[in-house]
């Protein structure tokens, strides 16, 4: 399973758009097998969540996020957790223990300035 943790130097994005890149674990029985960082190919409505998809991502893991983003997530059976903060390495361990609990930050049609991090 692929996991993609919206990223902002090694930390976890507070908007899953605007981040710097995607670090994506690759995880097999409950662990790490391989961890890649991959660029933010651009924010354009509706594209990321089909570039993830794409590359075979089945979580993801946000501090703030969409609606649109979320729905489109959702028609690709892509698991969305957000509202989460902290080191991509703290933030994936806690999910393999199972501790990782998604907060709610949905982003309401970019209007938020500055309610998102660093959006």
């Amino acid at each position: 399973m692929k996991v993609a943790i919206a990223s902002d130097h090694g930390a976890v994005s507070g908007h899953f758009g605007h981040c710097e890149g995607f670090t994506v674990y690759t995880l097999e029985e409950k662990k790490i097998k391989n961890e890649e960082f991959v660029a933010n190919p651009g924010h354009r409505p509706g594209f990321l969540p089909n570039y993830l998809n794409e590359i075979g991502v089945k979580l993801v893991i946000a501090g703030g996020i969409g609606a649109g983003a979320i729905e489109i997530f959702n028609d690709k059976g892509i698991e969305v957790i957000m509202g989460i903060t902290g080191s991509n390495k703290e933030v994936i361990k806690n999910y393999l223990e199972g501790k990782l609990v998604s907060g709610g930050s949905v982003c309401q049609e970019h209007s938020h300035a500055g309610n998102c991090g660093e959006h």
